[in-house]
């Protein structure tokens, strides 16, 4: 339950250096700061959601988009987030594409380096709490 619990932060907290690089990276991308919580949890809850949904669609229909599921994902969710977020706007069709690909690497990044000082921390918690 732990591992889940620090799982679901951690794609959290991804999600919100996603959307924190593509916010200070393009100046038509704009975040009000009582919006930013709200708006990455309805991302992420989307992103969840939408995740399956669409590798199932694009294997039954589209198996060429296999590699671009992230990416259209991603484009998803930041589409129907700002059209619920009043606080959130994207801009033109620019960026909507570089945002997409500039929330898509920082969460990637995000999601691989957290988990390595996360978990690593807590193992050597636990490692510490054993040696006592």
């Amino acid at each position: 339950m732990i591992r889940f619990l620090l799982s679901a932060a951690i794609y959290l907290v991804a999600n919100a250096i996603g959307l924190l690089v593509a916010a200070w990276a393009l100046s038509g991308f704009t975040i009000d700061a009582m919006a930013f919580v709200v708006a990455v949890l309805l991302f992420s809850v989307i992103q969840t959601v939408l995740g399956p949904l669409v590798t199932k669609l694009s294997m039954r229909s589209f198996p060429q988009m296999m590699g671009g599921i992230a990416l259209v994902t991603i484009f998803l969710g930041l589409f129907l987030t700002d059209i619920l977020m009043p606080g959130m706007a994207i801009g033109g069709l620019t960026n909507w594409l570089v945002a997409t690909l500039l929330v898509w690497i920082g969460s990637l990044v995000a999601s691989i380096l957290l988990p390595l000082f996360v978990f690593k921390e807590a193992a050597g918690k636990k490692r510490d709490a054993a040696n006592r």
